[in-house]
């Protein structure tokens, strides 16, 4: 049984979370935990006009936070997110891995120790390699994995590159890959 799926995203990000998160149903069995590259950025008003299209409570992670079903959780701008063993958040603000602060990678990585084969994780559109090592981590602990296939992404190089080191099960269009997740979802059932 999955318990939690994991997006990592920059460069078209914005455009790619508002196709794939409002077609997530009330009662989604799944913590979504996202990383967007914004800078220094807030989140604040994407995460409002998240909460306002979609089914599910969309807010930022807190340190030391349990992760709940049914939630999105974004990183905060310059914190590196991590998942805790006991499947709670802590806050990191080390140097910055792979120019990013918060760094997908991290997130993915520690995501993988956590949950292992219960974790979906996905790369959407972006400009640089983040996140497809941290995939590669997925699969190798047993976890399902989803690239946004390049040839339709806003940013061709983080897609390409995840799908290049990481292997994925699954190349899929952006407009696809929510359901996607929705059909992982069922086939373990």
């Amino acid at each position: 049984m999955y318990k939690a799926l994991v997006i990592g995203t920059s460069f078209g990000g914005l455009e790619a979370l508002k196709a794939i998160i409002p077609q997530f149903p009330k009662g989604f069995p799944l913590a979504v935990i996202v990383v967007l590259h914004i800078g220094e950025n807030q989140n604040d008003s994407f995460i409002r006009y998240l909460n306002e299209i979609s089914q599910l409570h969309v807010k930022e992670a807190e340190d030391k936070e349990r992760i709940s079903t049914g939630t999105v959780y974004f990183a905060p701008p310059n914190y590196h997110l991590l998942i805790e063993a006991d499947e709670s958040f802590s806050l990191s603000t080390d140097p910055k891995v792979n120019h990013s602060r918060p760094s997908i990678d991290v997130l993915f990585e520690t995501a993988a120790w956590c949950y292992k084969q219960k974790l979906i994780g996905v790369v959407l559109s972006g400009l640089n390699h983040d996140g497809a090592y941290g995939l590669l981590q997925i699969n190798d602990l047993g976890g399902m994995c989803i690239v946004e296939n390049p040839e339709n992404a806003i940013a061709q190089i983080m897609p390409s590159a995840a799908n290049k080191i990481a292997k994925p099960q699954f190349i899929t269009p952006l407009h696809d890959i929510a359901e996607k997740i929705n059909e992982l979802l069922h086939s373990q059932n």
